[in-house]
């Protein structure tokens, strides 16, 4: 039995799918340059096929105008797979190209004429060389062997994705190109036809690796159609070989033939048809191609669930465009995904691990670019080898590049490495498009909260700051404060001594020991003994203050009768309260018990308050002083109708060196201490201050002392 019959059906089934998958690039690739080329080249090459397995089925004296046929589409395969090629790898066609590419087309046209590359003689069936065959043949090989360099040559700086996709064109067109010539050229000119049905056997591994680029390696984006379409293919070359190989083994157990062309031709048919029928080969094919072309596949509506999980995860920026990254990464099959975000100020780049980092400038480049074109995305196998645009990107082995827009400014970009398996499908670049809305809603939302976490930041280093430099100025105070209660002790103690001696001669001249004193000389005498001994009781003050702030001041308490203390301060002060033209009002209760207490920190109380009556009274007034006893407890006040103190001033008045600003104006010389003096006695007393004034109408100061 002939079995001729096998390379035949897989020459009809290879020219079938030549046209349908150019067919389907032309339909589905309405933006790519490529599919012209291909589409013309997949016809062609169907009809060299064609042409090839006629010249086998027809008798022989039809042969030579078959021949000649073939003859020129194979031209014409040759021309058309250079052009594929260049326009694969984006190659400029230069005028140069462009005549050699014409000079071809030209060639395979002349080539169907009888008497150039081939004639028949005339009354029998012989086919003979003619005499072009030899430039012929020369064409055959240079269009190939440049198509074939040219592969070769871009393959070595291509992508990794787009090296697999042109190594498996490149071998396809070597396999092709070596079958073809040896059978249908180089035999041919030497007389051989008989192995010409062997040279379709080349076309068929050709289409057969362009398919599989396709269903890979995304060659085109048909992917699925072509994939579908080779299953289908498979199925029918299945059951096609099936049946033959049944309709052989009762052939020979019958003793019949199959090599009849009618009967191969029904056969042909009935296989067919059988084919179209049997659906569970159809479905053993199409989990096949899904294990092995579908690996990569996603789901799109498992990946918005995921990335709006993550974009929802976290106010992190750099967080989120991590979990981000790695999601996009996953789900598009990518080498690597970051993003490249423009903060407030610095930029941000973060993504899957190993993701090349971006320079400002280089981020100012593209906005540029996208700007400038209107890109919504950005694709490296777009641009031309001598772009720039191309070089920057593939410089951060990027593919893809998403600009992330809001409100027509640019805020980064997404960045995307090749994909592992193919080539990024239009159904890719639509789902970037649809999530880059939310991608910017959500890096704005994380930049906001950044933004805000770096002012406070900030913030908190500015009251870092501060408050150490306050920290410095209170030490320094606090420096300054000691070295001003050391000056007052010393200076205290080194007056002292000789305001004794002034007091102590100022008496002996009163009372007549120099001499006889006149009344206007014992008036000023007198004067100046009073102003003696205030200020020995401001350096006691001072003296006392200065004890406070060196942890030095001691209460030395013992039985004192304080109505008689009393008594005695204000008869002290009486002089002073005359030469104001003032009055002393004093009520003391009866049967006041001995209290103990330090007598001499209490006069100063005492004489602190009453002197203080003195200075702020208007003219003619009474000051009234009360000493009496209210339960368990001893009450002492002083009582002026003098210039008062202001009410939003009143909360300061105790402490060290404050003055009312009515007193300063009424008092110029005085120091503010004497009040912060009695507070603090009064408390080491465990008693209570007592205050209550009216700006204008007077002041009411005094204290409570427990009765123990």
């Amino acid at each position: 039995m002939n079995l001729g019959w096998i390379p035949l059906t897989l020459a009809i089934i290879a020219a079938i799918a030549a046209v349908l998958i150019g067919l389907m690039v032309w339909f589905g690739e309405q933006a790519n340059r490529v599919r012209v080329p291909f589409l013309w080249l997949a016809v062609f090459v169907a009809l060299w096929i064609t042409s090839n397995v006629i010249f086998v089925l027809v008798p022989e004296e039809y042969r030579f105008v078959i021949a000649l046929a073939s003859y020129a589409a194979a031209l014409f395969v040759a021309v058309q797979t250079l052009l594929f090629s260049l326009q694969l790898i984006r190659y400029k066609l230069t005028n140069w190209i462009k005549i050699g590419l014409g000079f071809g087309y030209g060639a395979a046209v002349a080539s169907a004429a009888p008497g150039v590359v081939g004639y028949g003689v005339e009354g029998t069936k012989i086919l003979t060389a003619g005499p072009g065959i030899t430039i012929y043949a020369a064409l055959v090989v240079i269009y190939l062997l440049t198509a074939c360099i040219s592969l070769i040559v871009y393959r070595t700086r291509a992508a990794r994705v787009v090296r697999r996709q042109i190594k498996l064109v490149m071998y396809g067109v070597v396999i092709a190109s070596l079958i073809g010539l040896t059978f249908n050229l180089v035999l041919p000119m030497f007389g051989n036809y008989s192995l010409v049905q062997i040279g379709p056997a080349g076309a068929t591994v050709f289409i057969a690796l362009v398919a599989y680029a396709v269903a890979r390696y995304n060659l085109f984006d048909v992917r699925l159609a072509i994939v579908r379409g080779v299953a289908y293919l498979a199925t029918i070359a299945t059951i096609v070989a099936v049946y033959f190989v049944i309709a052989y083994i009762v052939a020979v157990a019958l003793n019949g033939a199959l090599t009849t062309p009618d009967q191969m031709i029904v056969n042909i048919f009935t296989a067919l048809v059988i084919a179209l029928l049997l659906q569970p080969i159809k479905r053993f094919f199409d989990k096949l191609t899904d294990k092995y072309f579908y690996r990569d596949n996603y789901d799109t509506g498992d990946f918005f669930a995921e990335l709006n999980k993550v974009l929802g995860s976290t106010h992190d920026l750099r967080a989120l465009l991590k979990r981000a990254s790695a999601t996009v990464a996953s789900s598009l099959r990518a080498d690597h995904a970051s993003f490249f975000i423009y903060g407030q100020s610095r930029a941000i780049s973060a993504g899957t691990a190993g993701h090349p980092r971006m320079a400002v400038k280089d981020g100012r480049t593209l906005d540029d670019f996208a700007e400038d074109h209107n890109m919504a995305i950005i694709q490296t196998g777009l641009l031309s080898a001598q772009d720039p645009i191309r070089r920057l990107l593939t410089g951060y082995h990027a593919a893809i590049a998403l600009p992330l827009v809001q409100q027509d400014r640019i805020i980064g970009y997404l960045l995307l490495g090749e994909r592992r398996s193919a080539e990024y499908t239009r159904r890719d670049l639509r789902l970037l498009s649809s999530v880059a809305d939310e991608l910017v809603i959500a890096i704005e939302n994380a930049l906001a909260v950044q933004e805000v976490r770096e002012l406070n930041e900030t913030l908190q280093q500015r009251i870092d700051i501060a408050t150490q430099e306050l920290r410095q100025s209170n030490a320094q105070l606090q420096r300054l404060d000691e070295t001003k209660d050391e000056f007052i002790s010393m200076a205290s103690h080194q007056l002292r001594t000789p305001l004794t001696s002034i007091k102590g001669y100022i008496s002996m001249v009163v009372e007549g020991d120099a001499g006889k004193v006149t009344t206007a000389q014992k008036r000023f005498l007198d004067e100046a003994f009073l102003s003696s001994e205030r200020m020995v009781r401001l350096i006691n003050e001072f003296l006392s203050v200065s004890r406070l702030q060196t942890g030095k001041f001691t209460i030395d308490k013992r039985e004192t009768d304080l109505t008689k203390l009393v008594h005695q301060e204000i008869d002290s002060l009486m002089p002073s309260a005359t030469s104001r033209n003032l009055k002393f009002k004093f009520t003391a209760g009866k049967n006041i018990p001995l209290m103990n207490i330090d007598e001499g920190k209490m006069r100063q109380v005492v004489m602190n308050l009453a002197d203080n009556a003195i200075y702020y009274s208007k003219e003619k007034a009474t000051i009234t002083i009360r000493l009496e006893q209210q339960k368990d407890k001893i009450v002492f006040t002083v009582q002026d109708r003098g210039i008062g103190v202001p009410a939003d001033e009143q909360s300061e008045l105790f402490g060290k060196f404050f003055r009312a600003t009515n007193a300063r104006l009424q008092r110029p010389d005085g120091t503010g201490i004497g009040l912060f003096l009695t507070k603090k006695v009064i408390d080491a007393h465990g008693g209570t201050l007592l205050f209550e004034s009216k700006e204008g109408k007077g002041s009411t100061f005094g204290f409570t002392l427990p009765i123990k």
